[in-house]
């Protein structure tokens, strides 16, 4: 049973359906209709046309990039999904971004190792990660 990876971005019911069952925060059905085309890249990994992963990069496209909605439903973790859908999107920034882009993401719980894999480095104790949540 294999997962098909796309360069394409998911539906506003399914990326918010995927980001609460993968224990990720409830997204307003308002905001997933704005900022979803506003994807500066976006991977969907789908078994039998079910989202069962996502991920995406958002940003300015030259200065400033963030990693965003790394999900994998329940049912497909532990398969390496996280690892092919940030594969993906690094594949597409390194190919597309313009060098010294500063390209963030905000890693819970254990998560930084496998952002580790792809060149990404804790910056405390110099600087902490600060969210706002509206």
């Amino acid at each position: 049973m294999e997962a098909e990876l796309s360069l394409t971005t998911p539906g506003e019911d399914e990326y918010r359906a995927l980001r609460v069952a993968a224990g990720l925060s409830a997204m307003s059905p308002e905001g997933a209709r704005l900022g979803l085309p506003a994807s500066w890249c976006s991977v969907c990994l789908r078994h039998e046309d079910e989202l069962v992963g996502m991920g995406r990069v958002v940003g300015d496209g030259g200065l400033f990039l963030f990693v965003v909605d790394i999900a994998v439903t329940p049912a497909w973790q532990g398969r390496g999904l996280g690892r092919r859908i940030m594969q993906a999107l690094m594949d597409e920034v390194h190919a597309r971004a313009p060098a010294r882009t500063m390209v963030g993401l905000i890693a819970d719980g254990t998560a930084h190792r496998l952002y580790e894999k792809f060149g990404f480095r804790l910056v405390g104790p110099g600087a902490q990660g600060m969210l706002l949540r509206l």
